[in-house]
């Protein structure tokens, strides 16, 4: 039996493909994010409402550049293929906006079809991931990053990641309190 080849251009194109639409059937489910996406989506959301034209991607490739400037800065060090990432940011930023797009023609009016649609995103980011592992092309940012840090300071990737994590969390949740507060003294 003759061994099948699984291209991992293939693997890359079908991993934004499904990380994009896992994001925003989440999102049109109205249940919470990844810790990892929260951030900018939290962005997205606060300057969407003054700027019109903000998109979820846009805001994605955005906390992207900057996470790369900041991973740079710690790093001390510039690699060409590091915009590699940032490319394969923008091309993620641009798909989950025309995901969104789609989405948004879905009517969730019917609270078991939002289940529904979290645990479909929720499988699909997943899958996203796993074909994301199989390619040699530049994978986002955020996984360049605790790649790169962790190697750089000789950290296990595993516990840099859950921290990583963590703090993504964590400036979600300062972020959406901050602009609570600001909301709430506006008024």
């Amino acid at each position: 039996m003759k061994k099948k080849t699984f291209y991992t251009e293939i693997a890359y194109i079908c991993g934004i493909i499904t990380l994009a639409l896992g994001t925003a059937l989440m999102e049109k489910a109205n249940f919470g994010m990844s810790m990892v996406v929260a951030p900018a989506y939290i962005l997205y959301l606060k300057f969407s409402q003054i700027w019109s034209f903000i998109t979820f991607g846009m805001m994605e490739y955005t906390v992207q550049a900057t996470l790369l400037i900041i991973m740079m800065t710690v790093l001390r060090k510039f690699k060409a293929s590091y915009l590699f990432s940032f490319v394969t940011a923008v091309i993620y930023g641009i798909t989950l906006d025309g995901c969104m797009f789609m989405a948004g023609l879905i009517k969730t009016d019917v609270f078991i079809w939002r289940i529904v649609f979290f645990s479909i995103g929720f499988i699909l980011c997943a899958i996203g991931v796993a074909f994301m592992f199989h390619t040699y092309i530049a994978p986002e940012v955020y996984e360049l990053f605790v790649k790169e840090v962790s190697k750089r300071f000789e950290i296990n990737i595993n516990k840099f990641k859950t921290c990583y994590d963590c703090v993504s969390c964590l400036i979600s949740v300062i972020m959406s309190f901050v602009f609570l507060v600001c909301f709430i003294l506006k008024e």
